[in-house]
């Protein structure tokens, strides 16, 4: 029996769903067998949390019935709800990268590994969907310099990012404006694309641009960044690619999912550090507990490092944001 909670006026089912992650970034899907609701249809493996289980105890109990793994470690990743015709389901979406033996269909159901950005089996489950575009998401956001005084210098900063890797960047280059900034913006994103990088657009500088744009052109990136001022007067899911918030706390975060954001970077003083360890013990809960149930993947301020990503993975994050310099 399942342990079941109330969502307004309907029972939401708790549904723990494993994204199993390979280490070529490449995710798990299988189609869901005969005499199951939406037969046929794909989605992440998981299923219903029984009572008196955690999302952990399902997940390992789950995948062992239909693919034969046993997991090791399950990382917290987002909290989504979905109305189906036969139930209302609360999904907790956990990433694995980390498990015993190879998936097989224990159920007679089919398998495949997905890359991030390929074209999904058809037909997909609905409440797949938007983890397909979050898988697309890397493991590290950067912030641009934020000081740059001509194209050349903007130009100059993305060229050292994208060599050491950096693969999305939020960028904001406050000192241009005019012609400069629409220089920049358009040199920039050529530089990101040719890498196959992801830049966003702050959106404080789209106002400044002298097209005075109000959505995302192609030449101009790939999609716009909210600080949590600007989210806070938007009503509207601007007409953008990708579209990410800055949060400083839990009704920014739930405001950031209500207008449809791809994801979002809990704010923190730009040239901040964790110092003493009680000051990091402090940091670590709190980014704990910001992250508990998160409606949107995560990206927790900080320098870069494989120690700081695992432990704000474990925690519920989806990676670390960073700033200058690299």
């Amino acid at each position: 029996m399942s342990d079941d909670r109330e969502a307004g006026a309907r029972t939401a089912t708790r549904v723990a769903v494993g994204v199993l992650v390979r280490a070529d970034g490449a995710v798990l899907l299988a189609d869901r067998p005969a005499g199951k609701p939406y037969s046929g249809y794909w989605e992440f493996p998981g299923g219903k949390i029984e009572r008196g289980e955690t999302v952990m105890q399902a997940l390992e109990r789950e995948l062992a019935e239909e693919l034969g793994v046993r997991v090791r470690a399950a990382d917290p990743w987002t909290v989504m709800e979905y109305d189906y015709p036969h139930a209302y389901v609360r999904l907790y979406f956990r990433r694995i990268f980390d498990w015993f033996g190879t998936p097989h269909p224990v159920e007679g159901q089919q398998l495949t590994f997905l890359h991030p950005g390929e074209a999904a089996p058809a037909p997909l489950l609905p409440a797949a969907v938007p983890a397909l575009r979050w898988i697309q998401l890397p493991s590290i956001t950067g912030f641009s310099a934020q000081t740059a005084d001509d194209a050349a210098q903007a130009q100059d900063w993305i060229d050292r990012a994208l060599m050491r890797g950096l693969r999305q960047i939020l960028w904001h280059e406050p000192r241009l404006s005019g012609s400069a900034l629409d220089a920049a913006l358009r040199q920039c994103s050529a530089r990101a694309r040719a890498h196959g990088a992801r830049l966003l657009i702050d959106a404080r500088t789209c106002s400044r641009t002298e097209a005075r744009l109000s959505s995302v052109s192609p030449d101009l990136g790939d999609g716009l960044y909210l600080s949590a001022a600007v989210l806070r007067s938007t009503r509207v899911r601007p007409n953008a690619g990708w579209l990410a918030a800055g949060v400083r706390n839990r009704h920014d975060l739930e405001h950031a999912a209500a207008i449809a954001c791809d994801f979002a970077v809990i704010e923190r003083d730009a040239r901040a550090h964790i110092g003493a360890p009680e000051e990091a013990l402090a940091y670590w809960e709190a980014i704990a507990g910001f992250c508990h149930d998160s409606p949107l993947p995560l990206y927790v301020c900080l320098e870069p490092g494989i120690d700081n990503l695992r432990q704000a993975r474990r925690l519920g994050a989806h990676g670390l944001a960073v700033w200058p310099p690299l």
